[in-house]
């Protein structure tokens, strides 16, 4: 049903999911990462952590044992401070009634496209606060490994000594990158070095690559001369409950126009910050 004034002033839950939410965990690199886990929720989230190890050791008969006390910690999600992702966009009421295109495509169309761009931006960057700014995945407190030159095999091995250091599940890990370091590995010649023996189309997607064995993920939203080896299972998203697309029909009234906005709000955390490896001062030149 094409979407109007008289009847979605304020769209039903069911139709943000097919409109907006649904399609944006599809198109998002971030949000679809395999493993992924992400929360519905109305307002902050507490995701108890583990507790830290209790290192147990070798007693013999009638030795005291000695007591220890396991750290326990939280990873805080959505606090009341956390900003959301908005837009607004006016249009003319000729507009609304000589569009030859259906309003509701292009209104999914146009809301997935552009709030998936804001939200890959920030939650694959190196920036944020996680106080009124979700923290990027390179912002982190995770492992990091100073490449400062070109990506070699090598240092792609020693990301993933990291990971076994950690007791991280390597099944499960996936490499990510910009545009610019997947360009560098595939143009490595095979004379000098061994990246194209490990660097092979993956058959389970169309157009996909693995590296080493782990899937290869490319999004322009990496931040340029850093690339991670995450393990996307061990990272928790809040996601609002309630995002809203609404009709504005009255506010613009004096310009005979109309207007949608869209409010959504996400936050990220790792519950392991090990399962992070951030490979960092990677330059091609």
């Amino acid at each position: 049903m094409a979407l109007s004034t008289s009847t979605a002033t304020e769209l039903t839950a069911e139709q943000v999911q097919k409109v907006l939410v649904a399609p944006l965990a599809q198109k998002s690199v971030f949000l679809s990462m395999p493993g992924i886990q992400i929360i519905d929720t109305a307002g902050p989230v507490r995701i108890p952590k583990g507790p830290s190890a209790t290192d147990p050791d070798w007693y013999g008969q009638n030795e005291q044992i000695d007591e220890v006390d396991p750290d326990f910690d939280e990873v805080t999600l959505l606090p009341s401070t956390m900003k959301s992702v908005k837009t607004l966009t006016r249009f003319s009421n000729e507009l609304a009634r000589q569009s030859v295109v259906a309003l509701d495509a292009a209104l999914r169309n146009r809301l997935v496209t552009d709030v998936a761009a804001k939200v890959d931006g920030q939650l694959l960057s190196a920036t944020g606060d996680g106080v009124t700014i979700p923290k990027g995945l390179f912002a982190y407190a995770g492992q990091t490994l100073a490449v400062d030159g070109a990506l070699s095999v090598d240092d792609m091995i020693d990301a993933d000594a990291l990971a076994l250091g950690a007791d991280v599940n390597l099944d499960s890990l996936v490499w990510v990158m910009n545009p610019v370091e997947f360009t560098g590995l595939r143009k490595i010649e095979e004379g000098t070095d061994s990246a194209r023996k490990l660097f092979q189309p993956d058959a389970t997607r169309a157009g996909g690559f693995t590296f080493a064995g782990h899937r290869a993920v490319v999004s322009k939203r990496v931040p340029v001369g850093t690339v991670g080896l995450v393990d996307f299972s061990q990272i928790v998203v809040a996601r609002d409950l309630a995002p809203s697309v609404k009709i504005l029909d009255q506010t613009f009234g004096d310009f005979d126009q109309q207007a949608i906005r869209v409010v959504a709000r996400y936050d990220a955390a790792p519950v392991n910050d090990d399962a992070v490896i951030a490979l960092t001062g990677v330059t091609w030149a």
